[in-house]
């Protein structure tokens, strides 16, 4: 046994030598100052001196929109209605307008309905004159178809167009001048006048006018630029006007 492993032992330096060492080629000098283990290696050209690029300037193309208008187009379809809005709030009265042209005559009435207007007031207060002019107003009523005189006003409103008698009664003032009109709208028609007198008396004036619808009559004491009154009291009606229609048209 120690016979046949002894020449195994005397082999095994032989086998076991490595071969001699060869020269390794030179390194290379280390670079000039420090530097750090992760900068990048220099190259050739980062060694050249740095110069500032040349900048381009910025070019913004304009574009002039009326040479690239086109021409106009057709006329599109007309769109739907929109909704109702709400309603507004009513306006102001506007004014009256001019008055229109007379119309044409109507149609022929039932000859059995006859029309008619009348009238019958009195007053029982006695009138002096002041500064301007006083329509007479009226205190009672005698007769007064379908309203057509007012009271408040002393006025016979026509509503029904023809010719109408009118008649005014007064009962003077002693040592007072009467004097009254009676008045078509704002026309003086007839007078009624007595001079001033120590007796007191009646008097009394009538006329026929022809009236249009809308026209008034009433009777208008004259101003004190004359002194004048008319009398009356609460016992008796010394005051009176009347009117009724005569031909309607």
């Amino acid at each position: 046994m120690l016979t046949v492993s002894l020449p195994l032992l005397l082999l095994l330096p032989q086998l076991t030598r490595a071969p001699p060492p060869t020269e390794s080629p030179p390194l290379p000098s280390p670079p000039t100052g420090c530097r750090r283990c992760c900068d990048p290696l220099e190259t050739p050209e980062s060694s050249a001196p740095r110069t500032t690029p040349y900048l381009l300037p910025e070019v913004r193309p304009y574009i002039n929109i009326t040479i690239l208008k086109g021409d106009k187009g057709d006329k599109g379809d007309r769109g739907s209605a929109g909704k109702t809005g709400r309603e507004g709030l009513p306006g102001g009265l506007g004014p009256a307008g001019a008055k229109g042209s007379k119309g044409q005559a109507g149609a022929p009435g039932d000859p059995c309905k006859v029309e008619r207007a009348a009238f019958s007031v009195g007053r029982r207060k006695a009138l002096h004159s002041l500064d301007y002019y006083q329509a007479l107003v009226f205190d009672t009523v005698f007769v007064n178809l379908h309203e057509h005189f007012s009271m408040f006003r002393g006025r016979f409103h026509c509503q029904l167009p023809g010719v109408y008698l009118f008649n005014v009664n007064v009962h003077t003032w002693n040592f007072k001048e009467t004097y009254l009109h009676v008045m078509h709208n704002e026309r003086e028609t007839a007078i009624l006048y007595a001079q001033p007198s120590e007796r007191s008396i009646m008097q009394s004036q009538s006329i026929l006018l022809q009236l249009a619808r809308g026209d008034e009559a009433w009777v208008r004491l004259y101003k004190r630029e004359r002194d004048n009154a008319v009398y009356s009291d609460q016992l008796d009606v010394y005051i009176t006007f009347n009117g009724y229609l005569v031909v309607p048209d």
